[in-house]
């Protein structure tokens, strides 16, 4: 399959996480051959009532079975130590050089996932800008010294460096995330939110790298999505608000404007627009009927993006 100035990935269903290491392995052999471009895992601790995955634990099979690009998007980072994280993504580094993209985000749908971790919702910005500062030193191999508002840190190191840079990927959509993303971060995640708003929030981004002497980032600006397949969009829907429900417990109408469902033609079409403004990086989180329906609708929406792109 051609190659695009954009790339799409996909998070595996959480079913083949679930169902022992024969799915997982298979279930990543067919988005192998499906084209796309990238895996991409959540991360939650405990989320609304207990359920989670740990980012970086699946992040490290994925890389282990695949030579794909795989993302975290996103890790959220205030609920842990930046130090422990920065050995993790060190050593997932080693595992998958020049492959891995850590992205991240405070999180906070649901504060008490946040408070059974030890921490104040409300300080969860402050704490993740400390722990990015201290995250990107460290993974660069420096000698940190740091004294903030939760973290002290003296002299420390962690060694060796990752071969290859691994890019921070800073998500959310609030003016902290975005002043983040340009003073801290090497691209931007959006979710929900319009073209229009995806174009002017990069804007922002560059305007605060500018801002902090930063001129030469190799910039990783993308946008994730859930998304629904099935044979229309009226088959699609009930799919998509289902698992969206389960997980948010809210009502689907208040994601339905961001998150297009129905055939890939409908789904590509939906996401042609951020396209056209500058997103180079699309994750998509995809709901069909089965796994393989799952990822034959994400690999048909990249090829009618390809094509897209090809008529500009």
């Amino acid at each position: 399959m051609a190659a695009l100035p954009i790339t799409v990935g996909i998070r595996p269903p959480h079913g083949l996480f679930e169902t022992g290491p024969g799915a997982l392995r298979a279930g990543i052999q067919a988005i192998d051959a499906s084209g796309l471009d990238r895996v991409c895992v959540g991360d939650h601790v405990s989320f609304h009532g207990g359920r989670g995955f740990d980012g970086l634990i699946q992040a490290t099979a994925l890389a282990s079975l695949s030579d794909l690009e795989v993302q975290t998007a996103v890790y959220l980072l205030p609920l842990r130590h930046p130090v422990p994280v920065a050995r993790q993504v060190s050593s997932l580094a080693q595992i998958a050089p020049g492959r891995f993209l850590f992205g991240v985000g405070v999180g906070g749908e649901d504060p008490a996932e946040l408070r059974a971790c030890g921490i104040d919702p409300h300080t969860r910005g402050r704490r993740m800008d400390e722990s990015l500062t201290v995250v990107r030193a460290l993974l660069a191999g420096e000698s940190v010294t740091f004294s903030g508002e939760f973290f002290d840190i003296e002299s420390t190191k962690v060694l060796p460096a990752p071969p290859v840079p691994v890019p921070i990927i800073v998500g959310g959509r609030s003016p902290a995330a975005l002043r983040r993303a340009g003073r801290l971060g090497d691209g931007y995640l959006g979710l929900w939110m319009t073209p229009g708003r995806f174009a002017d929030a990069i804007a922002e981004v560059h305007g605060h790298a500018a801002d902090a002497g930063r001129e030469s980032v190799s910039w990783r600006h993308g946008l994730q999505l859930w998304c629904g397949f099935g044979a229309d969009p009226a088959a699609a829907r009930p799919l998509l608000a289902r698992a969206m429900e389960n997980l948010y417990k809210v009502p689907f109408e208040k994601f339905a404007r961001y998150s297009p469902y129905g055939t890939p033609a409908d789904v590509a079409a939906a996401i042609a627009p951020f396209v056209d403004v500058g997103c180079r990086d699309i994750n998509v989180i995809a709901c069909a009927d089965t796994p393989e329906e799952a990822i034959d609708g994400v690999a048909a929406t990249r090829e009618l993006l390809a094509l897209h792109m090809a008529v500009k």
